[in-house]
């Protein structure tokens, strides 16, 4: 049974940092691509990043370059996405998804979502 999990959202000051992770299973991790979704209210859903093992690391999002870095460890089947500078607009809900081989492919399994919320 094919699972994806996030955690480590939460709500921060303008500037600060977190760390979300997406803890899969059900499936080999190497062999698929793990991509990054956010949704604010009101607006639609917004790739953010993915990986896989032919493309790397790849940021879909202008706005976040130089600013989060996605990584995967095989070994503990996740895929963590390391966000700083954050600002008011990184505010959403934080989805991780399964792709097939690549980045350029459609995500067909979700996770349940992890909120971020970027605020003084």
């Amino acid at each position: 049974q094919v699972q994806l999990v996030e955690s480590g959202g939460g709500s921060v000051q303008p500037g600060g940092s977190l760390r979300l992770s997406c803890a899969v299973s059900g499936f080999t991790l190497n062999y698929h691509a793990i991509g990054w979704f956010r949704q604010a209210p009101g607006k639609e859903r917004e790739g953010v990043s993915c990986i896989s093992r032919r493309d790397g690391g790849i940021y879909w999002a202008d706005s976040v370059k130089g600013r989060f870095t996605i990584s995967r460890d095989n070994a503990k089947n996740t895929v963590n996405l390391q966000m700083n500078s954050l600002k008011p607009e990184d505010t959403a809900v934080y989805y991780c998804a399964r792709g097939g081989g690549r980045c350029t492919g459609g995500f067909a399994s979700w996770g349940q979502g992890t909120q971020v919320t970027v605020s003084s």
